[in-house]
């Protein structure tokens, strides 16, 4: 099949990665004092202005809402006061409340429990919600990922880094890239175009703008026989100073593809930061990329992906399935799957260590991908190979 598929990636100082940001940073803040908080964390942020909602169930007795807010607005690079939003004057709102009692019931006493008595441990715990989740891995990426959106995330690690070290000094924390990738029977073969939109000081001169970014960013991320004679657009309106949340307001969860596979395959519609591991939007995801990267860790296809179903208050899953996309033995694979792996929250979360602070290392330029995600192990390869 040849097609053309496009991903994209955003900075840290994109207005709805600072809210994930600052949503996960709260909730390892949480996990920090009591690894068995119960936290939905929702940031909305706008010119001068961050806003933080939802609903927590903690032992802890204080989370410095405003403090963590601040600071991490600071380490994501808004400090300067002339860009609109920054750190030091723009105000923070707590608006937390209770977790609701009708959803925290169905989290400790799961309908197993309720039910059938289980002494299992990880029958007595429910899923957060309803919905469906996916997980997906394919070969053509060391990363098991699919190629656009790793391309895409390589541009925005290296705009922002570009930055940090002043190699760029003319830009500013905000900044997108897409990358556009020509296939040919299902394989990558180059690139069509390439897509830099980053947030600049307002001196700048446009032709040294556009040639930084071709030099020290493209160039930098994208092999030369790959991009070819691609077509590079770079700030297409020609301006691109008024960013962040001065530029557009930035909601949580709203960039839920950058934070998956970019539009390969299909998506759930939950997103992830702010939440703990009880919401399977989150923990079920992972455990689902976990599944798929030892599906094809194993070799038993180049492609796969796995959808997983839940209902609210309920430990076992209610669907499970496997599509390899002609690639394996989906049936073989699907039973291989049920006898290896616990789909259940609890045993999720115990087998990733999801009750412990690390979900700010998840937050930017995407979920899945990065090594030292517990998720990206391949420890469970030799397992599905026996189960086969």
């Amino acid at each position: 099949m040849n097609r053309i598929i496009s991903s994209e990636s955003v900075t840290e100082g994109h207005p709805d990665k600072v809210c994930d940001y600052i949503a996960d940073a709260i909730l390892d803040a949480a996990l920090e004092k009591d690894e068995n908080s119960r936290i939905a964390c929702e940031v909305c942020c706008a010119t001068g202005l961050a806003v933080v909602l939802g609903e927590f169930d903690t032992a802890t007795d204080f989370i410095d809402v405003q403090k963590i807010a601040r600071s991490t607005i600071a380490e994501v690079g808004y400090t300067d006061p002339t860009l609109g939003f920054d750190s030091h004057t723009c105000a923070v709102l707590n608006c937390i409340n209770g977790q609701s009692p009708d959803i925290a019931q169905g989290v400790v006493a799961s309908l197993e429990k309720r039910t059938s008595r289980s002494a299992d441990k990880y029958d007595a715990v429910g899923a957060g919600d309803q919905g469906m989740m996916f997980g997906y891995a394919c070969s053509e990426s060391v990363e098991l990922m699919p190629m656009p959106i790793t391309l895409a995330h390589g541009l925005t690690k290296r705009l922002a880094a570009a930055r940090k070290s002043g190699e760029l000094e003319f830009l500013r924390p905000d900044g997108k890239a897409m990358v556009a990738l020509r296939y040919e029977n299902g394989a990558p073969v180059g690139i069509k175009t390439v897509v830099v939109s980053a947030q600049h000081a307002p001196d700048v001169d446009e032709k040294r703008l556009k040639e930084g970014i071709v030099e020290c960013v493209i160039k930098r991320v994208i092999d030369g026989k790959l991009l070819g004679d691609a077509e590079i657009l770079i700030n297409p309106t020609g301006r691109f100073v008024v960013g962040g949340p001065a530029g557009d307001t930035g909601v949580t969860g709203r960039k839920i593809i950058v934070d998956t596979y970019g539009g390969a395959i299909a998506h759930g519609g939950g997103a992830f930061s702010g939440k703990d591991a009880s919401k399977v939007d989150r923990s079920a995801s992972y455990y689902a990329r976990y599944v798929c990267k030892n599906i094809v860790a194993a070799g038993l296809c180049d492609r796969v992906q796995l959808q997983v179903g839940y209902a609210i208050g309920k430990a076992r899953p209610v669907s499970l399935y496997v599509d390899t996309f002609g690639t394996g033995d989906d049936e073989r694979i699907l039973k291989a799957v049920e006898r290896v792996f616990d789909f259940r929250p609890a045993a999720i979360s115990d087998k990733l260590g999801l009750k412990k602070p690390i979900y700010k290392l998840t937050t930017n330029y995407g979920h899945f991908g990065k090594p030292d995600l517990p998720w990206e192990r391949t420890d469970a390869a030799e397992a599905l190979k026996a189960a086969l």
